[in-house]
């Protein structure tokens, strides 16, 4: 059942009335075939419309869309021979960052990335994405190895930040997100980062630190979420909307600013409304990504990393 977003209300009321006039003319008699087109074309028109308009705030309601494809959803669809690698040989594995060896294409490379869940059992075991150190510390042996066979690294990142807990912090939260920012910079590979959902602080950061950053259409990417800016400014999350608009999440905005360099487009209406030709474009794009770096040596790779990030500092 397609779940809707508050601001997708009218079209909700209009492709109910679209099911409920097919549902009726099951067995029917009467020819209803022609209002059903004419409500259909309606509804298409409006979700173009209401999509081509977003605001930054609706953006980042989009990337959180429940039904929103994420990495295991990508795993499927867009790449082939996953290998899961598991563990980071200190305390455990953690499973909101998963990774492993796959294939894109005719390419072998290591892919790594946040998985949030689909449902409420596996979000809570995938702890809704927000990973703790062992899952930095594990990215980190992954990119390692890739390193040492000479793999490309792709990563699909999706959460709304690192996990804060406690427990976290007592096993050195901060200097594993810091230990994986540095991982990516070092990296004697080609590395491919993707935006595909929520981008959340230095959670978001540790797996994004590539020499190419890609983001989907409606993906966000952020310091902090709206609602914990707006809680620091206004002292309220009321003023969530407001804030998302000042601190330019949007793919769009951050293109301008250099922040990431592509924006790979979603299906109209969100990458929600069709997985699988989100994850076709997804793959396409990376493979050209991937295609493109791959004449480069390890200096020429390091070098236009550090030159990406120290020209977005100046």
């Amino acid at each position: 059942m397609q779940s809707y977003l508050e601001f997708e209300k009218p079209l909700a009321e209009l492709e109910q009335r679209i099911a409920e006039l097919r549902k009726a003319s099951e067995g029917d008699d009467v020819d209803i075939s022609d209002e059903i087109g004419r409500l259909e074309a309606r509804s298409v028109e409006l979700l173009e419309r209401t999509y081509a308009g977003l605001t930054p705030w609706q953006k980042t309601q989009v990337a959180r869309h429940p039904s929103r494809p994420h990495f295991r959803d990508y795993v499927e669809q867009a790449f082939e021979e996953f290998v899961p690698l598991g563990g980071d040989r200190s305390f455990g594995d953690d499973q909101a960052i998963l990774g492993g060896f796959a294939r894109l294409g005719e390419r072998r490379i290591m892919l790594i990335g946040h998985e949030k869940g689909s449902d409420t059992a596996s979000r809570i075991r995938h702890n809704f994405g927000m990973g703790k150190p062992e899952g930095y510390r594990k990215a980190i042996r992954l990119m390692e190895l890739a390193g040492r066979f000479g793999l490309p690294v792709v990563t699909l990142v999706d959460t709304s930040g690192a996990f804060p807990g406690v427990e976290a912090e007592e096993r050195g939260q901060a200097e594993a997100i810091a230990r994986a920012t540095e991982a990516c910079l070092a990296l004697p590979v080609p590395m491919v980062a993707t935006i595909v959902g929520e981008g959340g602080s230095g959670g978001a950061v540790a797996l994004a630190s590539a020499e190419r950053v890609l983001m989907l259409e409606h993906a966000v990417y952020s310091v902090i979420s709206p609602e914990g800016c707006a809680s620091i400014l206004w002292r309220t999350a009321d003023k969530a909307p407001d804030a998302a608009e000042a601190m330019k999440v949007s793919a769009q905005e951050l293109r301008k600013l250099g922040v990431i360099d592509r924006i790979v487009p979603e299906p109209t209406g969100g990458a929600h409304r069709d997985p699988g030709q989100m994850a076709a474009t997804l793959a396409q794009a990376i493979g050209e990504e991937l295609d493109a770096a791959a004449e480069l040596t390890s200096a020429e790779v390091i070098r236009r990393r550090e030159e990406r990030f120290l020209l977005m500092a100046g």
